[in-house]
């Protein structure tokens, strides 16, 4: 915040301006060489090593989904003397779609997509969620034809995350919600990838999952990898492993002890159906030997935005304060989050918000039909985003029926005013406007806050008449 009056920060809060400052001077004579949109959520600049090469990157993030990126190549001897504002190498927009993200490994380009793409000239078409690589130098030509997709998205199958090492690419992918890795080697002199190992017996197991990253700051110093395996019922252990034979030997280096009691507990997948017929994969966690007589207390979590996946991960509250005492936790892996790549998180993106709280229902619903559990035995729980997922289904006619409790955690609830609230601004990527009619016509009907005091108990505040909009159809005003 240069000036500290707010002047050169973004609606949402964050640096908008990129000044190139050399050690030991006033930050005063700083010298701007990059500044972002003042609607952006954020801008920024960076220059790194990659394997022998150096790139240098702004980047104005437009949206939470949207970015547009500008780049120039560096040489070592060049980024060692000379500073951002004294480097005359000039940069050049990145032509990619604005909703793509952007990675290196060495002078390839790494492209992650969340909407379909046709790339020009060649006319190849690569889906939403897929993870495309080329030479950078054929990119900044708009020269798609080398481009390959390391990853392509299937019904079942995500593109999680991605990790590195000197020669490695290694993709976490969910198949089902199910982790299994996949190791992609590189070759510096034809520029060429060849997956490494075999597709058989590489998912993890049920409740559980796996992941991999660097041992070092360096990816790029050589093949060894730290690998994590933790789970809803195992506790987290860490192994030293190397990307050259795919992780198969490992040398355990630490491990957590247990922090409760998991004899006797098992963990299971099931699916819902939702009110449109899409097939909700939800984790239960319970005792084997229990009695599906509707008698059992049940916690239902979800979160359902911003492309987080809920995966397997080990709590020692959840098992120690429920699970030993008989409890059971359930974990849906709703729209809105990852689980499925872009496309499942757009299903619930804005006006059609509502997905996640029908795919919610649904769960509950199989839930008590499965005589897992009862309406009266029933609870749902959710934070931040989640809390906005629970004050919606205590809310909603049909959801409220389904639970008897709600733990509803530093929630959104008031979708009028939410952008306002700190970094509020770069939220509306995910939600909508409230300042736009068309859009706050769709906030309406998910805000918490005035389908229960205005709707609901019929208590309208003082100003409301420009806020209130119609009454939403998804309350029961009785």
């Amino acid at each position: 915040d240069f000036g500290g009056d707010g002047s050169t920060l973004t609606d949402s809060g964050y640096p908008r301006i990129v000044k190139s400052w050399r050690r030991g001077t006033p930050i005063e004579e700083a010298v701007t060489v990059f500044e972002g949109e003042q609607s952006d959520i954020a801008a920024s600049q960076y220059s790194f090593h990659d394997r022998g090469f150096v790139h240098e990157l702004q980047v104005r993030s437009i949206t939470f989904y949207t970015s547009k990126y500008f780049y120039r190549a560096l040489t070592p001897d060049g980024i060692a003397g000379t500073t951002a504002d004294e480097e005359t190498t000039p940069f050049k927009e990145v032509p990619i779609p604005e909703d793509a993200e952007l990675g290196m490994f060495a002078d390839m380009v790494m492209i992650t997509l969340r909407s379909d793409f046709q790339a020009p000239v060649t006319g190849a078409t690569f889906k939403a969620g897929s993870l495309i690589t080329m030479p950078m130098t054929e990119l900044m030509e708009n020269d798609w034809s080398n481009a390959v997709a390391l990853f392509e998205p299937t019904p079942s199958r995500s593109l999680s995350s991605s990790s590195e090492t000197k020669d490695f690419m290694i993709l976490k992918i969910l198949e089902d919600v199910k982790t299994v890795l996949e190791f992609w080697k590189f070759d510096a002199e034809t520029k060429q990838w060849t997956k490494q190992g075999g597709d058989e017996g590489g998912v993890v197991p049920v409740g559980e999952d796996v992941s991999v990253g660097s041992h070092c700051r360096d990816s790029s110093s050589d093949n060894k990898l730290w690998l994590w395996r933790d789970g809803y019922l195992v506790p987290d252990t860490l192994e030293m492993a190397s990307a050259e034979d795919c992780c198969v030997a490992t040398e355990h280096i630490k491990a957590k002890p247990a922090m409760f009691n998991a004899d006797g507990l098992c963990v299971e997948q099931h699916f819902a159906t939702s009110a449109d017929g899409t097939r909700i994969p939800y984790f239960v966690m319970r005792r084997k030997d229990l009695v599906m007589d509707g008698s059992n207390p049940v916690l239902l979590d979800a979160y359902g935005g911003f492309e987080i996946s809920m995966l397997p991960g080990y709590s020692a509250g959840v098992g120690a304060g429920w699970l030993e005492r008989g409890g059971c936790k359930v974990i849906a892996n709703i729209r809105g989050g990852g689980e499925y790549g872009p496309e499942w998180h757009q299903a619930a993106l804005k006006e059609k918000r509502y997905k996640c709280f029908e795919d919610m229902e649904a769960v509950a619903q199989a839930l008590i039909e499965s005589k897992l559990t009862s309406p009266e035995k029933l609870a749902c729980i959710g934070g931040s985003n989640g809390g906005l997922l629970v004050g919606n289904l205590i809310t909603r006619p049909i959801a409220s029926t389904l639970f008897g409790a709600a733990v509803c955690q530093v929630p959104l609830l008031d979708m009028k005013r939410y952008s306002q609230l700190l970094a509020g601004a770069s939220w509306m990527g995910e939600y909508g406007d409230p300042e736009k009619p068309e859009e706050w016509k769709f906030l309406r009907k998910h805000s918490p806050y005035h389908l229960l005091r205005h709707d609901i108990l019929g208590k309208p505040e003082m100003g409301d008449g420009d806020v209130l909009g119609e009454v939403t159809e998804s309350t029961n005003p009785t």
